[in-house]
């Protein structure tokens, strides 16, 4: 009788050895390439270091009040003072968007108001000559309520408002311009 155990494990060793070369040939060939193994492997995006510029479509100012808030003593106002670009097309839209978030995200609510460009533009003049500033104030009101028209809980809820300027095409509205966003934080009392 032949005795099979002691050749299959030589077998199964060399083998777990070739896999363990392999991948040693693998992390080494990896740390060659560029610094951590599994970069290697991943997709990154490319990051600069240099800062992107201000977009010409700015907030301004933003005022959000009352702090802090009760819903039974009316609604709550996201008051945003927006500069656009110095050259705008008069047939664009600005939309000006509120989003209103609890803080374990079961709560929010999306605000939103679109209007012509110009609409209620003030221009103010600058001090060093320049082509005169276009500016927009904006009022969004917000009732207390969340998405499920339920009045929100007591608690504490952040606001993100993002101000766009839109351009009509064959396919409906689409994105021209973007600002940066302007973020805080408010409290819902009784």
């Amino acid at each position: 009788m032949i005795n099979a155990t002691p050749f299959s494990s030589t077998i199964v060793l060399r083998a777990l050895r070739a896999v363990r070369l392999g991948l040693l040939f693998l992390l080494g060939a990896a740390l060659l390439l560029g610094g951590h193994p599994m970069d290697a492997l991943a997709k990154t995006k490319g990051k600069s270091s240099v800062p992107r510029p201000e977009p010409d479509l700015k907030i301004l100012s933003l005022h959000a009040a009352p702090m802090p808030y009760r819903p039974q003593d009316g609604p709550f106002h996201f008051i945003a003072t927006v500069q656009l670009p110095k050259e705008v097309d008069e047939q664009l839209m600005l939309e000006v968007s509120a989003l209103v978030t609890s803080s374990s995200m079961t709560s929010l609510r999306f605000l939103s108001i679109r209007q012509p460009v110009n609409e209620h533009a003030q221009t103010a003049t600058s001090a060093a000559g320049d082509t005169p500033q276009k500016h927009v104030q904006v009022d969004l009101v917000w009732d207390g309520l969340d998405h499920n028209k339920q009045q929100v809980p007591v608690g504490s809820y952040e606001y993100e408002v993002r101000v766009k300027l839109l351009s009509n095409g064959e396919k409906g509205q689409r994105t021209q311009m973007l600002s940066w966003p302007k973020r805080g934080k408010f409290v819902v009392k009784n």
